[in-house]
């Protein structure tokens, strides 16, 4: 294989950067041409190519957001967008094509892969909700974000006495909200993997009080379903003051914490998984997702990566609710 191509398809996550460069230097490294496919796949359908060589890739592994650009693609999804796909596959001699982003850019690796084209997935959403593996590119760095912002609205929570509900992303997996509740401290942390009653909150909250505590944090992610007479999170800061008889303020976060340099961590693992893609192309091998485990970098069918059923980790949500006392 001599000639591959790299996307970056959905979400924007911190960490692509440094993927897309781990894909061009490890290609390069194996006497590979990368082509830069922008805009994911309707950048595929509508011939954006560009060719990336090592000093095209230089001075962004700090980078957020991504160089490639990202879009979400309907026409690609059509059997005659496919052909534009692949007619612009053939053109430019692309023998191979890794693919960074979540669960739907998959369903597009795994499309191609089924027409023939070796493709290569790997996790790149800051939602941590890909089942396969332990860590997605991005999440680490949402969390830091969450956290920096959880402890700036900390000190004015605490500066008026009052309860802070911080709304956090993650679609319908609640990771971000549980990691940064913890390393955040809050008092409470609401996902859409659990139940809860907003009775049971307003009683940790009064418990607090009544031991001298004067302010309280409360993280919720974006997908939990709350009740009839609850519409979103401004109506439950509503309910919560009303029942406590203390002042609420809501804060949701939104896409800042798709934004910011990455981390280490997330720039490491970004680096490893797209070593490990551009290896398996070597091989001849497609229709694969990355992912880690462990520690350990693993790979597994594309077709399994989006039929493993994603776990959450309850054993972190009781050690929570046990330091938030």
């Amino acid at each position: 294989m001599k000639t591959i191509g790299v996307l970056t398809s959905g979400g924007d996550a911190p960490g692509m950067n440094a993927a897309i460069r781990a894909v061009v230097r490890t290609g390069a490294y194996n006497d590979m041409r990368t082509l830069g496919i922008i805009r994911g796949f309707n950048g595929l359908i509508h011939d954006e190519i560009q060719e990336l060589d090592i000093s095209a890739v230089g001075d962004i592994l700090h980078r957020g957001g991504t160089i490639l650009k990202t879009a979400r693609s309907e026409e690609f999804k059509t059997e005659a967008g496919m052909q534009k796909a692949m007619e612009i596959i053939k053109k430019y001699g692309i023998e191979g094509i890794v693919v960074i982003g979540g669960d739907g850019s998959f369903r597009g690796a795994r499309d191609l892969s089924r027409l023939g084209v070796p493709t290569i997935g790997l996790p790149g959403t800051i939602d941590n909700d890909i089942a396969c593996t332990d860590y997605t590119i991005g999440f680490s760095t949402a969390i830091n974000t969450v956290i920096d912002a959880i402890n700036k609205l900390r000190d004015t929570a605490s500066s008026h006495d009052r309860i802070s509900i911080v709304e956090v992303m993650g679609r319908n997996a609640g990771d971000i909200a549980l990691y940064s509740g913890i390393a955040g401290g809050a008092e409470s942390i609401i996902v859409p993997e659990l139940p809860f009653e907003t009775d049971e909150i307003c009683r940790r909250i009064i418990q607090g009080r009544n031991r001298g505590k004067q302010h309280s944090i409360i993280v919720l992610a974006e997908g939990v379903v709350l009740n009839k007479e609850i519409s979103g999170t401004i109506e439950l800061g509503k309910e919560i003051e009303a029942k406590t008889g203390l002042e609420v303020k809501v804060t949701i976060l939104g896409h800042i914490q798709r934004g910011g340099s990455p981390t280490a961590f997330d720039r490491i693992l970004a680096s490893r998984m797209g070593a490990r893609a551009v290896e398996l192309l070597k091989q001849g091998i497609g229709n694969r997702v990355v992912g880690i485990r462990n520690n350990h970098i693993v790979d597994v069918e594309v077709e399994e990566a989006l039929t493993m059923k994603r776990s959450f980790n309850q054993d972190l949500y009781r050690l929570a609710q046990i330091l938030s006392m």
